[in-house]
């Protein structure tokens, strides 16, 4: 059975979800932890988030994701953003389409710190910046629409970073 986490409250719906993390059947935000710096700072000093530090400088969202947050962020690699269809990065980088690379950028971050460990053996939906909901599912690894997790909990002052083989369009 799914269960939908919202801003303002946590609904299960059908039987309880376990896993760690887990709070009386509930997946619920846990408190955010230091790490090297913000949500910036982390994907610059990894090196391999280049096309997704660009996108965010285009959108304007540099001060969103350096504010105290927490966010959760599911970060694609510069290799998800290459296997976009040819232009489309370049395109959505072009000033008058900042209004839809804004919506695609803040519907991969939640406004909530989720470490992998509230999301690991559970199915369920988490807010998203956007207003809309992302569908998560951690019953066999964690898996955030069509994208894998591919290297969960990169820490950082204001959240978490997982980063994700492939761009989530709203």
């Amino acid at each position: 059975m799914e269960k939908f986490i919202n801003r303002r409250r946590v609904l299960t719906m059908g039987a309880g979800l376990v896993g760690a993390g887990a709070l009386a059947g509930c997946v619920v935000p846990a408190s955010t932890t230091s790490g090297p710096g913000d949500i910036v700072d982390v994907a610059v000093g990894a090196g391999s988030f280049t096309t997704l530090v660009a996108a965010v400088q285009a959108a304007g969202l540099v001060d969103t994701l350096k504010s105290p947050g927490p966010f959760t962020v599911f970060a694609p690699t510069d290799d998800a953003f290459a296997a976009l269809p040819a232009g489309t990065v370049e395109n959505l980088l072009l000033p008058e389409n900042r209004d839809q690379l804004t919506s695609i950028l803040t519907y991969h971050v939640a406004p909530a710190f989720y470490p992998a460990s509230t999301l690991s053996g559970t199915r369920g939906s988490i807010p998203t910046v956007n207003g809309q909901a992302l569908h998560i599912d951690g019953r066999s690894g964690v898996t955030v629409e069509n994208a894998t997790v591919i290297n969960a909990d990169v820490n950082a002052s204001n959240g978490v970073i997982h980063v994700i083989d492939t761009v989530l369009l709203p």
